[in-house]
């Protein structure tokens, strides 16, 4: 038996990327940051973690997420690999490809930056919703405006 599940809570990095593969799928990527602990010598980490969602999940959050907002991300992590066109080197990059991703920001209620700045928070004046993703850790459905 084998199982690849991946849990995070933590903080966008920066503003979701929105991208459509040729095929017209829906694609967004965003970095997320989760702090630990490195022991006695190192004190306090940060790890940086790369996310994608697709299709209509990858709609919800290149509309509601924002640098610095709270999310909590379900998925697996996938490696893929390519040709650097100018090294020559093959590189690699492992994700977590999201099957959920709960936007952990009240509606309207502002979030607070890593840096200690605010924005809007997710949702701030905006109206919208979709199966699988939730909003302030309930289930929204696509037909309810949140």
């Amino acid at each position: 038996m084998s199982v690849n599940k991946a849990f995070l809570v933590g903080r966008l990095g920066a503003a979701p990327e929105m991208k459509t593969t040729q095929g017209g799928k829906a694609m967004c990527q965003f970095s997320v940051a989760t702090d630990g602990w490195g022991g006695e010598d190192k004190g306090r980490t940060t790890e940086w973690h790369s996310i994608v969602v697709w299709e209509r999940q990858a709609q919800l959050c290149e509309q509601y997420l924002n640098k610095g907002s709270l999310v909590a991300v379900e998925g697996r992590l996938a490696t893929r690999s390519w040709d650097d066109p100018k090294s020559g080197v093959k590189r690699y990059k492992t994700e977590v490809v999201a099957s959920r991703v709960t936007f952990l920001g009240g509606r309207g209620e502002a979030t607070t930056h890593p840096s200690g700045g605010h924005d809007g928070g997710p949702g701030a004046g905006r109206r919208g919703g979709a199966v699988g993703v939730a909003h302030a850790g309930r289930e929204v459905r696509d037909d309810l405006p949140f």
